[in-house]
C-alpha cells in the first residue's frame, strides 16, 4: 500500500524569525542558496541550528528528480542527515528522558516522523508509518538556518561526542535496523557489497557481532584503506565468490550487488539488503537455489524510533567509532563543489562522507 504524504512543516505556523541562505531544490534540476526564515518552536517543539549536515546519493536523485514522487515534494530544502545545536525549545515543551533541553545542547534529530497512531506506529515499525513524513523528503531538512521539529524527535549527543559525528547518525540508523532486524551469528564470515557510506558504516557496526572476518567488496580501489579504518579486515574488487560467507550485506545499490549478494552465502546463511536498486528494476534467480540453500533474505527500509536511539546510545557509549569516515567537508556557500564531488568523486583519494558545514565556530565542536 502507498503511504499517504505527509502535511508541510509550518502549515498552521504563523511564527517566523530572521533566517538565513538555505540549499532549496525548486525542481529537477534547479538548485541553489535562497533565503529562508527560521520558525519559533511552538509547545512541545524544539528549534535546532544546524552545525553539519551530509549529502548524499538520495540528495542527488532529489536534485536530479529521479526520486520516486510519492517520496518527495518540491520546492524543498534538503538535508536528512545532520546534527545541530539547540536555538530555543517551546514554552510549554514536554520534558525529555534525560531532562528538558536548554540552548546549546549539541542534538541529532529523527528525519522520519511519524504519525504515532497507525497500525505500524503501535508495532513499533515507524519506518512504515502510513503517512510519510519525512526531513529533506516532504519537509524541509537541514541545509539552512534553522529547523523546527516536536521535542520527541531530538536526542541529545554525549559530552565529548563531536557534532560532525552526529551527522553519521541517520545513515548509521539505516544499518543497525537492517542489523538488528536480521540478528547475524556471532562469529560469522561477513560480507559487505558496495563501498559508500552505508556500506562502510555496516562494515563498522558488523564489529559489534564479533565477526572471524568481514570483507568489504567495492567498486573502487582507493576505497580500500578507508574500508579497513573503518573495520573490515580485507578489500576487494572482485566479484564475491559465490556460497563463500555466513552473512551478506547489500548496500551497493544496483542490480549486479543484489544478484552477488543472493549467491554470495553458504547454505544455511543470511543476506541483508539495504540499498535501492532503482524503481522498478528486477532481478533474476533459481527459485530453487533460495529454498536448497536454506537462505534467508531480509529487506529493511529505513530505521525506527528505536534504532535510531540505538545508533545514539552506541555513538554516545563510543562502542562505535564513525567519524574517521568524513573525508570531505564544504562550507555551505560551495554547496556546488559539494554535489560535484558527490556526483563525480573528488580526486584520486577515498571519498567518504562529504560534509556541508554550516557551523561558524568550529569544524568539530
Amino acid at each position: 500500500m502507498a503511504r499517504v504524504p505527509g502535511r508541510r512543516q509550518g502549515a498552521d505556523v504563523v511564527t517566523a524569525l530572521p533566517g538565513g541562505p538555505a540549499l532549496v531544490v525548486r525542481g529537477p534540476g534547479v538548485f541553489g542558496l535562497e533565503d529562508r526564515t527560521a520558525v519559533a518552536p511552538g509547545p512541545g517543539e524544539v528549534r535546532i541550528t544546524p552545525l553539519f549536515v551530509g549529502v548524499c546519493g538520495t540528495d542527488l536523485e532529489i536534485i536530479d528528480g529521479r526520486m520516486d514522487p510519492d517520496y518527495v515534494r518540491y520546492p524543498l530544502v534538503i538535508g536528512h542527515e545532520w546534527s545541530g545545536v539547540v536555538a530555543a525549545t517551546g514554552d510549554r515543551a514536554d520534558r525529555f528522558r534525560a531532562g528538558r533541553f536548554q540552548a546549546g545542547d549539541t542534538v541529532v534529530v529523527e528525519g522520519i516522523i511519524p504519525d504515532g497512531v497507525c497500525a505500524a506506529c503501535r508495532a513499533g515499525r515507524t519506518n512504515l508509518c502510513a503517512v510519510y513524513d519525512e526531513l529533506g523528503f516532504m519537509r524541509d531538512g537541514a541545509a539552512g538556518p534553522s529547523v523546527t521539529v516536536p521535542e520527541r524527535l531530538v536526542h541529545r549527543l554525549g559530552p565529548g561526542i563531536p557534532a560532525e559525528a552526529g551527522a553519521l547518525v541517520e545513515p548509521l540508523s539505516v544499518v543497525l535496523r537492517g542489523l538488528l532486524e536480521a540478528n547475524p551469528e556471532r562469529g560469522g564470515r561477513m560480507l559487505v557489497i558496495g563501498d559508500g557510506t552505508v556500506a562502510l558504516l555496516a562494515a563498522h557496526a558488523l564489529r559489534l557481532w564479533s565477526p572471524s572476518e568481514v570483507v568489504v567488496s567495492g567498486r573502487r580501489p582507493e576505497q580500500a584503506g578507508l574500508a579497513r579504518t573503518m573495520g573490515a579486515d580485507a578489500f576487494t574488487v572482485e566479484p564475491a565468490p559465490e556460497r563463500s560467507f555466513d552473512f551478506v550485506v547489500e548496500a551497493a545499490g544496483n542490480i549486479d550487488a543484489v544478484q552477488s549478494a543472493l549467491t554470495a552465502p553458504r547454505r544455511g546463511g543470511s543476506v541483508l539488503l539495504l540499498g535501492i536498486a532503482g524503481h522498478g528494476r528486477t532481478i533474476t534467480t533459481a527459485a530453487d537455489d533460495i529454498v536448497n540453500n536454506d537462505l534467508r533474505i531480509r529487506g529493511s527500509f529505513g530505521y525506527t524510533a528505536e534504532a535510531w536511539r540505538s545508533a545514539v546510545a552506541l555513538l554516545n557509549s563510543g562502542a562505535l567509532t564513525p567519524l574517521p569516515l568524513i573525508t570531505h567537508r564544504f562550507p555551505l556557500e560551495n554547496f556546488a563543489e559539494a554535489v560535484d564531488a558527490l556526483r563525480h568523486g573528488a580526486g584520486d583519494g577515498p571519498r567518504g562522507k562529504i560534509l556541508l558545514t554550516l557551523d561558524r565556530r568550529a569544524s568539530t565542536s
